[in-house]
C-alpha cells in the first residue's frame, strides 16, 4: 500500500520545491501530483518543459518523496467536440509527462456534462479509443473516479463504464468525500465496494456531510432549485462518512493500492489537519 498526500492546499501559495519538501515533513513518502498552474492545471495544456520535469525528479529525490500518481482533470467527455479534442491533446501531453517523471499511474475524473449525460458518455468512449493505446504503450495505468457534477456521479456507474472497457490497465478511484453522491445519499460504503467488485485501486480520504440529509435541508440553498453541487473535504470525524466500515472493508479485502490524504478544508491549520487525518488512516488500517 502507498500512503500519499494530495498537496492541493499548497498549490496557490507555495513553490513546487517547497511543496515537495513540505509533504516530506508531514510524514509522507508519496505525493499525489494534483493540479498546479505552473505544471498541469485544470482543463488546460500542461505548462511544463523538460527542464522542469528534471527539476521535479531531483526535488523529489532530495526530499525522499516519490510521486504515486499524476492527477489531471480534462473535459475529455465534453459534448462540445472542439473542447473534447483539446482535452485529448492535453491528456496526451500529460501521459508523456507522467512517463518522463517515472510515474506509472495517472488518476482523473470522468468530467462531461451531467445535464447531457448520454452525449457525454459517447464522447468519453471516443476519447478512450484514442487514449488507451497510448496509456498501454507508455505502461501507464489509468484510474478514474466519478466526481460530483460529472456526467455520472455514482460509484456503480463508474464501475460499469470502467468494466465495459475490458482493460487491465484501467481501474477505479473511490473518494470518501463523495460517498453520498456515489449512491444518492445513502453513503453505504460496503455496498459501493461490493458493486465495484475489485475495480477500486485508489482511495481518497476526506470527510463530508450528507447533502441529502435532514430531508434535503442539510444545506440551505436559495433558491432551492438552483443547479449547484456541494460537498466538503474535511478531516475524518468532522462529517458523516462511515470510516469505521471503510477501514474494515479495506482490511478485509487486503487493499494494496494507493490511499491518499485528500483533505482540503484547513490550509491555515495544515499540521493539525494532517495529524488528525494521518492518525485516522494509520489507526483505521492498523499501519505502523
Amino acid at each position: 500500500m502507498k500512503l500519499a498526500y494530495d498537496p492541493s492546499m499548497f498549490r496557490d501559495n507555495m513553490s513546487f520545491k517547497d511543496m515537495v519538501d513540505r509533504v516530506a515533513r508531514l510524514g509522507y513518502q508519496y505525493i499525489e501530483l494534483s493540479p498546479r498552474q505552473d505544471f498541469i492545471w485544470f482543463y488546460q495544456y500542461p505548462k511544463v518543459n523538460t527542464q522542469m520535469i528534471k527539476s521535479v525528479r531531483r526535488w523529489c529525490d532530495d526530499a525522499g518523496v516519490r510521486i504515486s500518481s499524476v492527477l489531471p482533470v480534462q473535459q475529455w467527455s465534453s459534448p462540445n467536440e472542439q473542447e473534447r479534442c483539446a482535452a485529448v491533446r492535453n491528456m496526451k501531453r500529460t501521459i508523456e509527462i507522467t512517463s518522463e517523471l517515472g510515474v506509472d499511474t495517472l488518476n482523473t475524473e470522468f468530467s462531461g456534462d451531467k445535464y447531457n449525460a448520454v452525449a457525454s458518455e459517447g464522447q468519453w468512449y471516443k476519447s478512450m479509443e484514442e487514449l488507451l493505446p497510448i496509456f498501454d504503450r507508455e505502461n501507464i495505468k489509468l484510474e478514474i473516479q466519478s466526481h460530483p457534477n460529472d456526467f455520472i456521479e455514482t460509484s456503480r456507474e463508474a464501475s460499469r463504464l470502467i468494466r465495459s472497457l475490458d482493460s487491465d490497465i484501467v481501474s477505479q478511484v473511490w473518494c470518501s468525500a463523495h460517498a453520498f453522491y456515489y449512491d444518492d445519499g445513502l453513503g453505504d460504503v460496503r455496498q459501493q465496494f461490493k458493486e465495484a467488485d475489485g475495480l477500486i485501486s485508489h482511495i481518497l480520504i476526506a470527510d463530508t456531510f450528507n447533502h441529502k440529509g435532514n430531508f434535503g435541508l442539510r444545506y440551505i440553498i436559495n433558491p432551492p432549485e438552483a443547479p449547484v453541487t456541494i460537498h466538503q473535504h474535511l478531516n475524518p470525524g468532522e462529517g458523516e462518512v462511515d470510516f469505521k466500515t471503510l477501514y474494515q472493508v479495506l482490511k478485509e479485502t487486503k487493499f494494496d493500492g494507493i490511499v491518499t490524504n485528500n483533505v482540503f478544508a484547513w490550509p491555515d491549520k495544515v499540521e493539525w489537519s494532517n495529524n488528525k487525518t494521518l492518525k485516522s488512516i494509520r489507526d483505521g488500517l492498523e499501519l505502523k
